[in-house]
């Protein structure tokens, strides 16, 4: 049966972020809460996955096959989306088969998984590696990694509607700019498309400078016949993709006492850490009203959890 893409249109809610290190520089932050965009598809992934599924039922696909790692947010999201949405889904995992409390997720909402080592999977940007995987689900539309792409970059887009739409709520009529984590580029890029100029984005890499994110940016832009500029990016990554280190932990812990927001360790809390680090140096003048995006993907603490309280106490 051909997929058909449901009448959904979830909605998160924007709040103040009240936190010591903001009031001391008197810089306001609202937090757009994609963490609380459902149980289930939470956080930036639902749209990105939006088109791919739009170009699936248009198609004739019944379903949809994708890649990630043991951890994928990405493929989380897909799972979970075919499990509320009843369309089947196939995941190609990086590495060895490994239990991780997302792999037992994957399974349980019922995505089917191949794992391909690490050999494999780096041949995932050959032009031939998506036709045995066609031949064997013919019926299943195929998803590059992250579900990135021109695409799912404008369907971010309306993530900078859903909050403009509640600014008035916080009795706030403008904003200088947005700060979120980049971990491929595309959320990003989509905030930058949506601004036009009219608002600076600033991207916290949650991998180390020169991997790609720089690029991708650049090259999504120009496809969408934008001109440069607009955004900022910074490294957040401390030293590496998901590595973590004690003052993380601490701040972790601190952020959340203080303001009740969960934050997870490879993304949003470095990119709130890296906020905090150009507050209070100074970066921005008094008086500044940012918007951060919370990305979600709070389903990957639980692999994270035992370590981080290790940190913590160290």
């Amino acid at each position: 049966m051909t997929l058909r893409v449901p009448q959904w249109t979830p909605s998160a809610p924007l709040q103040r972020l009240s936190l010591g290190w903001l009031a001391a520089a008197d810089v306001e932050v609202a937090v757009l809460r994609l963490d609380l965009l459902d149980p289930l598809v939470s956080g930036n992934k639902w749209f990105k996955l939006l088109p791919h599924l739009l170009a699936a039922e248009a198609a004739g696909a019944n379903g949809l096959i994708s890649l990630g790692g043991a951890h994928s947010n990405h493929l989380h999201a897909l799972a979970a989306a075919g499990q509320r949405f009843a369309f089947p889904t196939v995941g190609l995992l990086r590495g060895e088969p490994q239990d991780t409390p997302t792999t037992d997720d994957l399974q349980t909402m019922g995505m089917h998984l191949h794992w391909l080592g690490y050999g494999g999977y780096r041949a995932r940007h050959q032009a031939d590696f998506w036709l045995p995987w066609q031949h064997r689900y013919p019926h299943l539309y195929p998803v590059a990694e992250g579900g990135a792409g021109l695409p799912a970059a404008r369907a971010c887009v309306s993530i900078v509607e859903m909050a403009q739409a509640q600014l008035a709520q916080l009795g706030w009529t403008d904003y200088q700019g947005w700060w979120l984590a980049a971990g491929t580029g595309t959320t990003l890029a989509g905030l930058v498309l949506a601004e036009a100029g009219q608002h600076h984005v600033y991207g916290a890499l949650a991998v180390p400078p020169g991997q790609g994110v720089e690029n991708t940016v650049a090259s999504l832009l120009a496809e969408a016949g934008q001109a440069p500029g607009g955004y900022r990016l910074l490294d957040a990554s401390r030293g590496g993709f998901a590595r973590l280190d004690a003052d993380l932990a601490v701040f972790i812990d601190e952020v959340q006492s203080e303001s009740g927001v969960p934050l997870e360790p490879v993304y949003t809390a470095k990119a709130l850490l890296a906020l905090r680090s150009e507050v209070e140096a100074g970066y921005f003048a008094r008086g500044t009203r940012l918007l951060f995006l919370h990305t979600g993907g709070l389903q990957g603490r639980r692999a994270q959890a035992e370590r981080l309280q290790q940190l913590a106490a160290s």
